[in-house]
């Protein structure tokens, strides 16, 4: 069976959008497949999957979809089309087109391909915070310019770039490289470069290293790697994502980190890099509650603050209580140098007492649990 070009969007409003898309694709030599994901339950000629046939997909039927409130109807859509697209063996690669509602509804469902399926959505909101429609994949967003409501001379170039865009990523050869070396994870931030790169050198002979840069949609990535199982091990060096979490910062990657390593049992060597601080935007951006601490701007866009021994000991406690429920390899190595560039000697947030409150409650939590790693 060839794989074939999905195009999805909302026919009641979009159908014109929809078939220009398809021509061009049809046009490069590109089987296609409409889908419907109007939620309004009518039936329009240029779907090849009807709306009602992706509501089917909803683990609740097509009338959890099909209801007069549009936040839900949306987000029950939404479900429905993510469970479809995973069930289809065909899909070689998705274009959405959409509004804020239409790309809320059409990416989660991208988001859970594997990394590396083409991904194309056209958004009026794609010039804004795209990070909680890509998340932790390798969506494409452009811009649509212009609203997604009809033909027009900015619609034509900027939908027909598209197209032409995952027409080449269908079409356009990858070369292939299997040199057999299994692919390792490793998360790094600025001030944990050197231990990275170290790591990477001594290990890139045996292993792929794959380096993610710790600002919470990179925490986010290196676990659906490891989820995907295209990865066979994580060195979790710098997870500092878990401050940011815990004090209100820019790069947390959620209350989910490190749950990826329990549910799959992928081994796993973690350390405390950057922990010593949270991040900021300029300085203007830190909350009132924090104007008192310490701080270190690393440039104008960039405001870091010292963490205390108190949050110290909860993030301490946080990753034992995580780490205990791994039944898979696991090892937390505890830096006694330092746990990042600001916390060597002579730097602004050195502490040779920093690891004491965050080592102590790790290791009780730890020592506590029967069912800690070996």
């Amino acid at each position: 069976m060839g794989f074939k070009a999905y195009i999805i969007g909302t026919c009641d409003t979009k159908a014109a959008e929809l078939r220009y898309v398809r021509s061009l694709l049809q046009a490069a030599g590109l089987d296609t497949v409409v889908v419907d994901v109007s939620t309004r339950g009518e039936d329009n000629d240029t779907a090849d999957i009807r709306a009602v046939d992706v509501a089917a997909s909803h683990p609740d039927g097509p009338e959890e979809v099909f209801v007069n409130v549009r936040g839900r109807a949306v987000s029950a859509m939404a479900e429905a089309l993510r469970r479809l697209l995973a069930s289809r063996d065909d899909l070689g690669g998705v274009i959405g087109l959409g509004g804020s509602g239409g790309t809320a509804l059409i990416t989660p469902a991208m988001r859970d391909l594997d990394i590396g399926v083409p991904k194309v959505m056209v958004s009026t909101v794609a010039s804004g915070n795209v990070a909680p429609y890509v998340g932790p994949s390798d969506i494409a967003m452009i811009y649509s310019v212009t609203d997604v409501a009809g033909i027009n001379r900015i619609s034509r170039r900027v939908l027909g770039n598209a197209a032409n865009a995952l027409a080449g990523m269908l079409q356009g050869r990858i070369p292939e490289v299997d040199d057999g070396k299994p692919a390792i994870g490793l998360s790094m931030f600025g001030v944990t470069t050197d231990c990275v790169g170290q790591v990477s050198r001594t290990l890139e002979d045996d292993y792929d290293c794959l380096v993610f840069h710790a600002t919470g949609t990179g925490g986010q990535s290196m676990e659906k790697l490891a989820e995907s199982g295209m990865v066979a091990g994580l060195l979790d060096i710098t997870t500092t994502e878990i401050c940011d979490l815990f004090m209100g910062g820019v790069f947390s990657a959620g209350e989910g980190r490190l749950d990826v390593v329990a549910r799959t049992g992928v081994p796993y060597v973690g350390s405390c890099g950057a922990l010593d601080m949270v991040n900021f935007g300029g300085r203007e951006s830190v909350p009132e509650c924090y104007r008192e601490r310490l701080f270190h701007e690393h440039n104008p866009q960039v405001t870091l603050m010292r963490t205390t021994a108190e949050e110290n000991a909860r993030m301490g406690r946080w990753i034992g209580e995580k780490l205990n429920r791994c039944a898979g390899p696991v090892r937390f190595l505890m830096p006694e140098g330092g746990v990042s560039l600001l916390d060597a000697p002579d730097q602004p947030f050195h502490d040779p007492e920093f690891a004491t409150a965050l080592v102590e409650h790790f290791r009780d939590v730890m020592a506590n649990d029967p069912r800690r790693p070996n």
